[in-house]
């Protein structure tokens, strides 16, 4: 549940239009609470302020916030397209979810709609004393909030869309989504087991990217067939004709059937389980054309080294930025090498319900491949990737050693084909040997 809330939130994050127009509720809201004044006794006790006063700060606010949310529009998108430009089009949800940018317009456009309603009220008289006063004191609230929010916003637009600050956004997403699949490998549930003969696969019927898996519908639907299911398809696997997304397997403690659908007997077995509906199960996989980083933490890896394979293109040839996502990779695998504390680990959830757990392997190729492959030809981007191999041969993870070993291997082999100058290349199997050589045999001679 916590798992979908919060992948619903963040699709609602992607939207600039909820912010908004929650404000805009809310200062219309505001507007007519400030009549509650006028029935609590506090005219006696509050000065008199005159409607022309409030009417010309409300006119300022009025007059000027539309054209400040026009140019904070302007503003972000042309943040939004230049995040596109020089670093991945896959960044362009992280930056329009920003929350600084989508409060700052959000505050703009709600200070617009609460001085126009204001001033409706006001001139028609809606107001008392108290009334009068209320609102003068609300209308200098939305104004300190607009031009607090205002330097804020332009503090924070003058780096929205940089490419610093997006390879900073990715590392983050990246970040939050290893941290959850670290502490649940098998997302809550079990490890998955040799399969059985007669598992019925499932199939959807979108093509997509699974985004998320229901996984207590899952368990809940093999609670009440009886059945087990295994997930075949983890979030950021690519879905297509003919590509099975689970296994619905008969429990071996009842022999009830497994699933109903065409061509499947369900008479058999179990009469008071109920057949498995297989087109229930495949509903529980959120297929997509887009993926999303939310669940998916080889996302997270694939988008940074997108990032450092532009730098790295002859348009571009920004060896720097590539040299930093390589630091942002190996913070990332640092991290995912950290033990888990027993507070911060996931136990079983589901226990029908089998998933299978990432492969290191996968990762170290969606990050590391792509960079090795574009920066054989840059000896500083060639030297750093082999002291980011040491680095993570020495964080105490044993396949990450080894898989380090292997592309630390890979990576020299690459880079003494594309280099042409001799002297670089003798450069870097000084820096492999010194770094990597008393690490594994690889490197002997």
């Amino acid at each position: 549940m916590n798992n979908r809330f919060r992948f619903f939130l963040n699709r609602v994050s992607e939207r600039l239009w909820v912010k908004p127009l929650l404000n805009c509720v809310l200062s219309i809201l505001w507007v007519f609470l400030a009549k509650l004044a006028d029935y609590s006794g506090l005219a006696a006790l509050v000065p008199t302020i005159s409607a022309e006063s409030i009417e010309t700060l409300l006119s300022i606010i009025s007059s000027s916030m539309m054209v400040i949310a026009t140019f904070a529009v302007a503003s972000m998108v042309s943040a939004y397209a230049s995040a596109s430009n020089t670093a991945t089009p896959r960044t362009f949800t992280l930056v329009i979810s920003d929350d600084e940018s989508q409060n700052a317009l959000s505050a703009f456009i709600g200070a617009f709609i609460f001085s126009i309603v204001a001033l409706i009220a006001l001139q028609n008289g809606y107001y008392g004393k108290a009334g009068h006063f209320t609102l003068f004191v609300m209308t200098l609230l939305v104004f300190a909030v607009v031009i607090i929010t205002f330097v804020r916003w332009v503090d924070s637009i003058a780096r929205l869309g940089r490419l610093g600050s997006t390879v900073e956004k990715s590392e983050r997403a990246a970040a939050k989504a290893l941290q959850r699949r670290r502490c649940s490998p098998t997302l809550g549930g079990v490890s998955v087991a040799p399969r059985s003969p007669d598992a019925q696969p499932v199939f959807g019927s979108q093509i997509g990217y699974v985004q998320i898996v229901d996984l207590e519908t899952l368990q809940t639907l093999a609670e009440k067939s009886h059945t087990r299911i295994t997930v075949e398809c983890l979030p950021g696997s690519f879905v297509g004709p003919g590509r099975a997304l689970a296994y619905v397997s008969p429990d071996p403690a009842t022999g009830c059937p497994q699933s109903s659908g065409p061509g499947v007997d369900s008479g058999a077995g179990n009469s008071s389980a109920k057949p498995c509906d297989l087109a229930e199960v495949a509903r529980t996989f959120r297929v997509h054309p887009k993926r999303t980083f939310d669940e998916d933490p080889r996302f997270g890896l694939i988008v940074l080294a997108e990032i450092a394979s532009k730098a790295l293109s002859p348009a571009v040839n920004d060896p720097g930025t590539a040299i930093d996502v390589i630091g942002s990779l190996v913070r990332l695998f640092a991290l995912w090498a950290q033990p888990v504390d027993k507070e911060d680990q996931c136990g079983t959830l589901y226990d029908r319900v089998a998933v299978p757990e990432l492969a290191l392997q996968d990762l170290f190729d969606d990050a590391f491949t792509p960079i090795a492959r574009d920066g054989a030809t840059h000896i500083e981007v060639a030297i750093r990737l082999q002291k980011a191999f040491d680095s993570l041969t020495r964080t105490g993870h044993v396949e990450m050693r080894q898989l380090s070993l292997e592309h630390a291997r890979s990576a020299l082999a690459r880079a003494e084909q594309d280099l042409q100058f001799e002297p670089d290349r003798a450069a870097l199997r000084q820096v492999t040997e010194r770094e990597l050589r008393t690490a594994s045999p690889l490197y002997e001679a």
